[in-house]
């Protein structure tokens, strides 16, 4: 079976690379051992969201009389129903892909791929039978798991990762989530949204880490508001599942604490999935557990790329999705630009929300740069208000010497639909004062990126 274009994986790197070369004329095959969609579609980034959104409408339904709506009884959250529709929402998702690849006539070939000297990709199916596969090009997009830390390690019934956080059989009464990513955050919001008692554990001073330091203390105090426990600079020494309950120990700054808890999530990252691929018999560079690629994600063998989260850069399902286009394009002959990594948008899908995209002001400053910073509060929008949303803010970087826009931050209502006027503006390299003179709509959230910008400039008018 011969083909221009094999992808091993069918996540949202790989999926998105194999349409894109199809659509660019080219024979694909696409070798996937598991579900079409990958962990991002089946049991990361489309099923987490369908969670949180069904603890977003309980809370809704549970706050109802402060929109002035009377509900006979109380709102009661029925965990098995609200996992079946999000299992329902993957499950359509997959079958969306599977239209895709009949569209755009891309084979669908079953089984576990290992690369192979000669650019042949040896597939074994769950039979254990193997077939050989030859391609001019061959795509790693392998993705990555649920990491496992040495003194965590994972039984799938008390101490579990994502995947099992979100299909477990009955809602526990209690969790203690290690790990205030974006993963760990989120599920954190959900159970207890729901009404299970979290302690959110994390290594790091702020939660969310990565973010700008403002934005982790407003989340920090949103989450203990909603009655959350939140550890920082605290690490879990040990967990003993001996008993029907986990006894959690947590080292913190005053010293030991033990937690009880039904469940333990464990939330701190990912591993790539290197393992059988073949990379060294082939004689493809690995540093530090990711592959080696250049700026159009050629590997050190010809004819083998590698994209996602098997390569360095953010561990994103829309970088992924990106970096499999500019691969295929490349192939392809077109004119292509690498990547910007410094205009990623990054999403946590929380209450409230959090997205961001460029420098944080720690790193700006650090950097070098005179800054100018503009900060405007939900709190004095009027569409906040209007929907009950007061929490959080838009916080914008700007440098004071050339204008250029460095950063911005968001915390808030439906903030991972506002980044990408961000995003865009930093792409076409728009100038503060030309965001301030964009007429926004009103009354919206998205108003709030321009007041912030304006007052960066000294120019805000609602604060």
């Amino acid at each position: 079976m011969n083909f221009d274009l094999i992808v091993i994986g069918s996540g949202p790197g790989g999926y998105v690379a194999a349409i894109r070369a199809s659509q660019l004329g080219m024979k694909v095959g696409v070798v996937e051992r598991s579900e079409l969609g990958g962990i991002c579609l089946n049991w990361g980034c489309i099923p987490t969201k369908a969670l949180l959104k069904s603890a977003q409408v309980y809370e809704y339904v549970s706050h109802a009389a402060d929109y002035g709506i009377t509900l006979e009884g109380e709102a009661k959250a029925d965990f098995e129903a609200i996992v079946k529709r999000s299992r329902g929402v993957a499950e359509g998702m997959s079958k969306g892909i599977q239209f895709l690849f009949k569209k755009n006539k891309i084979e669908l070939i079953a089984g576990t791929g290992k690369l192979k000297p000669g650019k042949t990709v040896e597939v074994t199916d769950a039979e254990g039978k193997k077939t050989e596969l030859k391609a001019s090009h061959i795509i790693l997009a392998t993705g990555a798991r649920s990491r496992e830390l040495p003194n965590l390690k994972q039984d799938g019934k008390k101490i579990i990762g994502y995947r099992e956080a979100m299909n477990l059989p009955k809602q526990p009464a209690s969790m203690v989530v290690v790990g205030s990513g974006a993963i760990g955050s989120e599920f954190a919001y959900f159970y207890n949204a729901l009404g299970t008692k979290v302690t959110l554990v994390e290594f790091m001073p702020n939660v969310v880490p990565v973010e700008d330091e403002e934005v982790s203390k407003q989340l920090e105090r949103s989450f203990k508001k909603a009655g959350m426990k939140v550890m920082t600079s605290s690490t879990v020494e040990s967990v003993n599942t001996s008993g029907d309950l986990c006894k959690v120990t947590v080292k913190t700054k005053k010293g030991e604490e033990i937690i009880e808890a039904e469940i333990v999530l464990s939330a701190v990252g990912i591993s790539t999935n290197l393992e059988g691929l073949g990379l060294e018999e082939t004689g493809v560079s690995i540093k530090n557990g990711k592959v080696e690629v250049d700026d159009y994600y050629r590997t050190s063998v010809e004819g083998v790329y590698a994209i996602g989260d098997i390569v360095g850069g953010p561990a994103l399902a829309h970088v992924a999705s990106h970096e499999g286009m500019i691969c295929v394009e490349k192939i392809a002959g077109k004119h292509v630009e690498p990547l910007n990594y410094g205009n990623i948008p990054g999403c946590t899908y929380t209450h409230p929300e959090i997205a961001s995209v460029g420098m944080t002001e720690k790193a700006a400053r650090e950097a070098g740069y005179e800054i100018k910073i503009g900060k405007f509060p939900f709190s004095a929008s009027g569409k906040a208000s209007a929907a009950g949303a007061k929490e959080g803010f838009v916080k914008v970087i700007f440098d004071a010497k050339y204008g250029e826009w460095l950063g911005a931050h968001l915390i808030g209502e439906n903030v991972t639909e506002m980044i990408a006027e961000v995003v865009v503006a930093r792409k076409l390299e728009t100038t503060g004062e030309e965001i301030i003179k964009s007429v926004h709509p009103h009354p919206t959230m998205s108003e709030a990126i321009m007041e912030a910008v304006a007052a960066a400039y000294d120019e805000v008018i609602h604060i």
